[in-house]
């Protein structure tokens, strides 16, 4: 059994709670915040408010970091001079620049793996459209479209104020609700040649960080990605993802994935399991990402979302906000 401790006792930690506790691969033996107020609810756990205090006195195998963005590097750092495998919510970073110092140290301890939860690319629907693609079936891919239409009242920015600060969150709709969208993208469309971008506040919230985003995306196989994202929408509608191909596409809409073909006739092909409740829209992956990871601890594999792998969504927040900046396209070679 993997010994497994947690730090970031926040909204997250409440999914991965759970899914550490009925895992037959790990025992929850330590968490730590520094909201001494979250004590009480861990019997029989060790508890902490200083991560670097809880390292030194616990013989653990795996963190879970749950934390605001800005503490993701140093939390994962801690962890990994110490030798500790790290499964770290996303993002990676606050931004690309950040994000590479993660990937040096992925780089610098290889003993240590750093895991980084993209939980949506196990959904059932994303798993089976990129079997389809890789296929060949239906040719090349031409085109992609991720939509992203959520709502978050100005009350979300004001619980937590964090998370309306560039210097502790480093975005908004892009970073914290659109970035598994970016991040499916990429897998189907390959590497990415240029990005023009625009950002913008709709709700007159007073926060720093972006609410609506729209890039275009242009990749390096000729095929042109449409993506937006915003959380001024009246409600959290559906993530909607579509690869156009050349004999068909690809939708995957309300957690269901359909295919049309060339005379326009439509089929369901597979859907999500769900997680219950109004946050459905999430997605009921973690379960499997968590409980794969612990495996490839358990098994020395290598077979998990590495650093390196998230990377590339920071590197697309950077261009998207970078390129709405200056308003003009931006060459990721300025990446590589």
């Amino acid at each position: 059994m993997l010994k497994v401790a947690v730090i970031g006792l926040g909204d997250i930690s409440k999914i991965h709670l759970p899914i550490i506790q009925e895992s037959q691969h790990a025992e929850l033996v330590a968490v730590c915040d520094i909201d001494k107020s979250f004590k009480d609810s861990f019997s029989g756990v060790n508890f902490y408010t200083d991560y670097n205090e809880m390292l030194d006195q616990e013989s653990l195998d795996c963190v879970h970091i749950c934390l605001p963005h800005h503490l993701h590097y140093p939390a994962t750092k801690a962890c990994v001079e110490k030798g500790v495998h790290v499964l770290q919510e996303k993002p990676l970073a606050r931004n690309a620049e950040e994000g590479m110092s993660i990937v040096d140290l992925e780089e610098q301890y290889k003993d240590v793996k750093i895991c980084v939860s993209f939980q949506n690319r196990l959904n059932e629907t994303f798993v089976k459209l990129k079997e389809l693609v890789d296929s060949g079936e239906y040719g090349e891919v031409t085109g992609l479209k991720g939509l992203v239409t959520w709502f978050r009242p100005k009350s979300y920015y004001d619980e937590k104020p964090w998370r309306g600060r560039m210097r502790e969150a480093g975005g908004g709709v892009m970073i914290n609700q659109a970035i598994h969208t970016l991040d499916q993208m990429q897998l189907i469309g390959g590497k990415i040649d240029t990005i023009r971008g625009s950002i913008d506040n709709l709700f007159d919230y007073g926060y720093e960080v972006e609410d609506t985003a729209t890039a275009n995306i242009q990749f390096e196989n000729g095929a042109t990605g449409l993506f937006f994202s915003t959380v001024t929408n009246a409600t959290n509608s559906s993530v909607e993802f579509q690869v156009i191909l050349e004999k068909g596409k690809l939708t995957i809409k309300d957690s269901v994935l359909t295919k049309t073909n060339e005379a326009g006739k439509k089929e369901e092909i597979i859907e999500d399991e769900k997680l219950p409740g109004s946050k459905f829209y999430y997605g009921a992956s973690h379960s499997k990402l968590i409980n794969h990871f612990y495996s490839c601890i358990e098994n020395d594999s290598q077979d998990y979302i590495h650093a390196k792998d998230a990377q590339i969504s920071m590197e697309m927040i950077s261009a998207i906000r970078r390129s709405s900046e200056i308003k003009q396209t931006i060459n990721m070679e300025v990446y590589k």
